[in-house]
């Protein structure tokens, strides 16, 4: 595994069934061909320790964040809260809000977003392709413009509600209709500069929690740096990068 320097994770939440964390930026969500150290294993040891337990870690992955893409995260603790946490996902009760800094604002200022999108694995790159092909998956979403940033026409702060969990998805379907958004150079290489930090974070996440049934609401903000901090109508923190 490469060497790799790993900032302590914030965790939001604990009990027995749930483990709610703030994922880092720039840090897979579980392991990939990279090699690098990814959140799930990182949170596997650190319960390992914590707990002093013997043996392999129980904790189901419910949901993924793309690598440079930070913010709240919920895991299980048990094989029973992870298989009703992904019930809940399936059936779009488990709600996910991204805040996102996009180039341009897009018209109107609440809307939705549907396309059907392929993922060339190959490649890792994710495009949109005609519902007719038969060879995409629905995805949907629906986003409101909360403000207009510097030089007003230049950006814009949007709250996204995704109602389909695609890998890219966010960034696929605004770059598709002439918005990517800020830092991305998967899918905005032209109007983007290499080392630009991706502006999407998790910012909600809402579940039932899964033996209590009781609504657990969990928050995380973006860091207090460019381009999040020309707008002035989110909370932001001190970044930890």
């Amino acid at each position: 595994m490469h060497q790799q320097t790993i900032k302590p994770v914030s965790i939001l939440y604990e009990d027995n069934h749930l483990l709610v964390v703030e994922k880092p930026v720039n840090i897979p969500t579980q392991a990939d061909a990279s090699g690098d150290m990814d959140l799930l294993s990182l949170l596997k040891q650190d319960l390992k320790i914590r707990y002093q337990k013997p043996g392999d870690v129980y904790l189901g992955l419910v949901h993924r964040l793309d690598r440079p893409v930070g913010g709240v995260m919920v895991f299980a603790k048990t094989s029973k809260a992870a298989a009703r946490l992904s019930e809940q996902v399936r059936t779009k009760s488990l709600v996910r809000i991204y805040l996102a800094v996009l180039h341009g604002t897009p018209k109107p200022a609440k809307g939705r977003l549907e396309h059907y999108l392929k993922k060339d694995r190959a490649a890792n790159m994710v495009k949109v392709v005609n519902p007719s092909a038969g060879n995409g998956k629905q995805a949907i979403l629906e986003y409101s413009v909360l403000e207009e940033g510097e030089m007003k026409a230049l950006f814009s702060l949007v709250q996204v509600q995704l109602l389909t969990g695609r890998s890219h998805q966010i960034r696929v379907q605004f770059s598709s209709i002439g918005h990517p958004l800020f830092g991305d150079q998967k899918y905005g290489a032209e109007v983007n500069k290499p080392g630009q930090q991706i502006a999407l974070w998790s910012h909600e996440i809402r579940f039932l929690h899964p033996t209590k049934k009781e609504e657990m609401v969990f928050q995380s903000h973006p860091p207090d740096q460019y381009p999040w901090n020309i707008f002035s109508s989110i909370e932001l923190y001190a970044p930890y990068l």
